[in-house]
């Protein structure tokens, strides 16, 4: 059962420029985990961006509001939750936040972004002391797309995406700076790797410089057994998670 006190954010997007902010609102949702650095706050503050940022500012502002915060209208519609131990809110970043994430998701000859290696254990993965975020769900439901839209703007990283399911079959590795780590972890239900069981769930207990788990779930199916699962592995294990809710139209 999932614990009330734990926060679950829940991004949609869909069409050209909602799929665009799919990368720029859920960078911001990362980059909030940690620290950045004085010089990147300032350039951030002069919205020093990017150019898909830039032409989001450049938006009228009603059209820049529905961009950017896609689920204003909605709240307005929901009854408030008066159950004092239930602390559910939508992520809501302001323009400087998702500019300093912006500008901290932007590789510079300083500040690399790059695909580190792959493991198929726990041992095999790179030995970090940097904080670590990874990715699971079901098999095809995007979170290498995810992770492919989050390092837009460095484009000379590759990230492998695949219609098939089942397509990672290892836990991949990716550096942002001298700050965190990104971990794409294959998929569990149909088709998944048959250590899965010994890969993912050594990881997830045994990894401590893990600081957040992102669960992803296809809102096209709603959640199922499978994610249930992992849900209850991530109480058992007393994981930081967060659920996020991916739309594919």
């Amino acid at each position: 059962m999932r614990s009330p006190d734990r926060g679950v954010r829940r991004l949609a997007a869909g069409g050209y420029w909602r799929r665009k902010m799919v990368g720029l609102r859920f960078r911001c949702g990362i980059g909030g985990l940690f620290k950045v650095p004085a010089t990147q706050q300032r350039r951030s503050r002069a919205y020093s961006v990017s150019q898909d940022f830039a032409e989001v500012l450049r938006k009228p502002k009603r059209q820049l509001t529905k961009l950017v915060f896609p689920l204003q209208e909605l709240e307005r519609q929901l009854a408030p939750d008066t159950r004092p131990s239930l602390h559910l809110k939508l992520f809501e970043p302001s323009l400087e936040d998702i500019a300093r994430a912006d500008d901290l998701f932007t590789a510079t000859d300083r500040h690399r972004i790059e695909y580190l290696s792959s493991a198929v254990r726990l041992e095999h993965a790179p030995d970090l002391l940097r904080p670590e975020v990874c990715f699971i769900g079901r098999s095809n439901v995007g979170k290498s797309s995810l992770i492919k839209a989050l390092f837009s703007l460095a484009p000379e990283v590759e990230v492998r995406v695949s219609k098939t399911p089942g397509h990672t079959k290892k836990m991949n590795f990716f550096k942002v700076g001298k700050y965190f780590t990104m971990v794409d972890m294959p998929g569990y239900g149909y088709r998944a790797p048959e250590d899965f069981v010994d890969m993912v769930e050594t990881y997830l207990k045994e990894r401590r410089n893990l600081m957040r788990t992102f669960l992803l779930v296809d809102s096209a199916v709603g959640i199922q057994k499978t994610d249930n699962i992992a849900i209850e592995m991530c109480e058992e294990f007393a994981l930081p998670y967060v659920e996020l809710l991916l739309c594919p139209w």
